[in-house]
């Protein structure tokens, strides 16, 4: 068995952690997020991240923030409520983008389109 210190995970962190995602406006947070977590936890990212590996419960609790987070980011930036350039932002580590495909598929069912030479319109 290891020497590292002792987890501080306990039921303390759940009631904490339940409190936050209720209440952040009381936090001073304008959305809820791990980093706002992390401060009233009074621990690092990385050992919720932690935890989040080692405990289910909490890391329900981090999808449920996340989630909560991204209905914010949405709502607020379609309002104009919050900054966009912020939402997106933040809104990229949800899984969206403004990013458009340009791949044009050239071929039809499978098939490439034949090439018609320009003099066959011209009637040259």
């Amino acid at each position: 068995m290891g020497a590292g210190r002792p987890s501080l995970y306990n039921q303390e962190i759940i009631t904490k952690t339940e409190d936050y995602l209720e209440n952040f406006h009381k936090y001073d947070d304008l959305i809820p997020s791990l980093a706002g977590l992390a401060c009233v936890l009074g621990v690092g990212k990385s050992t919720m991240h932690d935890w989040k590996g080692q405990h289910q419960e909490f890391s329900d609790m981090l999808e449920r923030l996340m989630q909560v987070q991204e209905k914010f980011l949405l709502r607020g930036g379609l309002s104009g409520d919050m900054n966009s350039t912020i939402s997106k932002l933040v809104l990229s580590k949800h899984g969206y983008s403004d990013k458009i495909d340009q791949t044009v598929d050239h071929t039809t069912k499978g098939e490439a389109i034949q090439s018609i030479p320009l003099h066959s319109f011209t009637g040259d």
